[in-house]
């Protein structure tokens, strides 16, 4: 008898049949009928039933949305254990050895046939199964893709003990072996087992693994993505690996991590439509915080003079191949700093962060292109960029109107609520936006659309600010803070007016904020990356693929 992934497929692709023929049912119906079902099937089998006599292939009983034949058989393998004394999910198993460990210990060290009498216990998931008579081999893998194949032998476990593992043990289950490490006839290096246990039962079937993975499937089961795309086990690790690297160069850089509140009373630090809840005890509606900048602020009012958060933000705004409205934001605040200074320490973080992901500036993106992040970095002006690419200059003074004939002629979107700010930075978009492909600081913002940020040092219109573009999309900004709390609240004042006017991405009033701006708050040096953006700069790939458990809508 031979197990492969494929008939594990075909039970899956029948949970896909059309539904529109099934009968609508409420959660709670459907959780209720399906525990029903695996009632009915354990009584079966504690009534004295087999295996194949348990289940209902065609579900006459229970209808199209109950169990699919091959789950049913391993609810009924998961009760003929329980039945038989044996746990489908013991509290503890005696794994004394990785995966990982054994195959560094003894991988190119043993000839063909050659044995050791060395123990280890080693746990993993079946990827495959071949029982041939007395002898049977199954794969494991552990957690990181890294496999062993496992023999069992009835030879060593006895007629019973064999005939069990036959009976029970499936593609996807967790396996405990404990036996000698040896080599096989032809050279695999395996664990000969002297016993075994299931340590969780898979009630659930894999699906092929030789084939490539369903977008669908990898977004909407990402645990699925981890055992079967090497790409998705990968990413998982390379964010863990890039979030621990900024980690350290901000310790390094003397930088204190904090945390700031995810519920607010006034949204801001960011120019986003945010998502909204109700706080029962307090009877007050809240925001979900679309940026932490206003309390990180507060941090150096404080006196924390170096500070950071990697935190959660939430933007209720579209949904593409960069943006997501639940996504991970990284923001710090130097105090004494500019927005040249921050610009460093940018740079500094994303170039250390692919040195200790991926061992180099240099990244081989998923498409096999390479992508160098190292030397420096390239600068252009906002507005003189603008100005080269319409073959007249563009400064802060051009009128709205001129502006706005200028994008009616060139055909780029207007806004409903629009300044000169907007046109600009619609205009400038409509010529760089995606074709900045190195890396590259777009500075000097207009006014209009930067309300946290310093006015130039020596440009009337303009403030301190830089967006970070990496292969055809933002990445990063920074700002020279601003600090001075009479300008901020003519800012503020100014937003307001414009979410009166129906900008909903207008930040509101924070009187909180202004009164600690009014403590004293140094001037500042302050940055906001991406960490979703940052594993697309670092890999080529999308936004969902870089988060593990990324929001999709309900298939019901």
């Amino acid at each position: 008898m031979c197990q492969t992934i494929d008939s594990a497929e075909k039970a899956a692709e029948n949970q896909t049949e059309d539904e529109s023929s099934t009968p609508a049912m409420t959660t709670v119906e459907r959780a209720t009928m399906l525990f029903e079902q695996d009632k009915a099937i354990a009584a079966k089998i504690d009534g004295g039933a087999e295996l194949e006599e348990a289940i209902d292939p065609s579900n006459q009983e229970f209808g199209p949305l109950a169990h699919p034949e091959q789950v049913q058989m391993r609810v009924a393998k998961r009760a003929l254990m329980l039945k038989e004394g044996i746990e489908p999910y013991p509290v503890h198993l005696d794994v004394t050895d990785s995966i990982q460990d054994v195959r560094k210990n003894y991988e190119g060290k043993l000839e063909a046939g050659e044995e050791t009498e060395d123990m280890v216990g080693i746990a993993g998931r079946v990827l495959f199964v071949r029982n041939a008579g007395g002898l049977c081999f199954v794969q494991l893998s552990a957690g990181d893709g890294t496999t062993i194949q496992g023999m069992v032998s009835k030879k060593e476990i006895g007629a019973d003990s064999m005939k069990s593992f036959k009976q029970l043990v499936d593609l996807g289950d967790q396996l405990y072996l404990r036996g000698r490490v040896i080599s096989s006839k032809t050279g695999e290096l395996s664990v000969f087992a002297t016993e075994w246990a299931i340590a969780a039962k898979a009630l659930q079937p894999l699906p092929t693994l030789h084939k490539e993975l369903s977008d669908d499937t990898r977004t909407r089961k990402p645990y699925i993505g981890m055992i079967a795309d090497e790409n998705v086990r990968n990413m998982v690790r390379s964010r863990s690996k890039v979030v621990a690297s900024l980690r350290r160069t901000f310790d390094q850089d003397g930088f204190l991590e904090v945390e700031t509140p995810m519920l607010q009373t006034v949204h801001g630090g960011a120019a986003a439509r945010p998502f909204t809840t109700h706080m029962n005890a307090f009877d007050i509606d809240l925001y979900l915080r679309i940026a932490p900048e206003l309390f990180l602020k507060r941090c150096l009012v404080g006196g924390i003079e170096r500070v950071f958060e990697i935190n959660r933000d939430f933007r209720n705004e579209g949904v593409d191949a960069t943006h997501a409205p639940e996504f991970t934001m990284l923001e710090a605040y130097q105090a004494y700093g500019t927005y040249d200074t921050i610009g460093d320490l940018t740079k500094k973080l994303v170039q250390q962060s692919a040195i200790d992901a991926f061992g180099s500036t240099k990244v081989t993106l998923l498409g096999g292109e390479e992508y160098d992040f190292g030397g420096e970095w390239k600068t252009m002006t906002m507005y003189g960029s603008l100005s080269e690419a319409l073959g007249e200059e563009i400064t802060p003074e051009t009128s709205v109107e001129h502006l706005g004939a200028i994008a009616d002629k060139l055909g780029v979107e207007r806004d409903d609520v629009e300044n000169h700010g907007k046109l600009v930075e619609h205009l400038w978009e409509h010529f760089y936006d995606d074709k900045l492909y190195e890396p590259t600081f777009v500075r000097d913002f207009p006014v209009e659309t930067s309300p946290l940020v310093k006015a130039h040092r020596s440009k009337p219109g303009m403030v301190e600010k830089w967006d970070l573009y990496v292969r055809g999309f933002e990445l990063a900004t920074g700002y020279s803070e601003l600090n001075d709390p009479v300008v901020q609240r003519e800012r503020f004042i100014q937003q307001a007016k414009d979410a009166a006017a129906g900008d909903v991405e207008a930040t509101d009033i924070d009187e909180d904020f202004l009164e600690a701006l009014g403590v004293g708050m140094p001037p500042t040096g302050g940055m906001g990356m991406g960490i979703d953006r940052l594993l697309i700069a670092l890999t080529g790939a999308s936004i969902r693929e870089t988060i593990t458990f990324p929001l999709v809508k309900p298939l019901n």
